[in-house]
């Protein structure tokens, strides 16, 4: 497999939308039908070329995404067929690395990736008990552990 990071175009739009969705129903669980439904017709109609996304590319198939604006992972999903491959830490160290990214929210009930986060260096600074749409999702903000001094 040859991997590669490239920049979202809407030449990626459907692949991208494919990604999430089939990413969502494998890991998300705990989504109600109706919300899962009510984020897919927002990401439908969203513009991801103003979202600073980027798509991890195998060949022309598409693995995987990543969005980082102003420092933060807004998104990251991976296409299942793809998951634990060490792809999703690709991306991370690409935000990290090329974006300097130190925050991300992760679903609380998402205990996958709160793990994976943890495990890359994130620390869990702040709960909230819904999620950025109003939902009782609870949300965990989490950055970047900074090495002691």
């Amino acid at each position: 497999m040859n991997f590669q990071i490239v920049k979202y175009d809407d030449s990626y739009r459907t692949s991208l939308l494919s990604v999430w969705e089939t990413s969502v129903l494998a890991t998300h669980d705990f989504l109600a039908q109706k919300d899962f439904d009510t984020i897919k017709n927002i990401l439908r109609a969203l513009d991801f070329s103003v979202l600073n996304v980027y798509c991890l590319l195998d060949g022309h198939q598409m693995a995987g995404f990543i969005s980082i604006v102003n420092r933060k992972i807004e998104m990251l999903f991976i296409e299942p067929r793809y998951a634990g491959k060490g792809l999703g830490t690709k991306l991370i160290r690409f935000a990290l690395n090329d974006h300097k990214a130190c925050w991300i929210d992760v679903n609380e009930q998402n205990t996958k990736a709160v793990r994976f986060y943890l495990k890359r260096g994130f620390s869990i600074y702040e709960r909230s008990d819904k999620d950025d749409l109003g939902l009782d999702y609870p949300l965990l903000k989490m950055r970047l552990q900074q090495p002691e001094n």
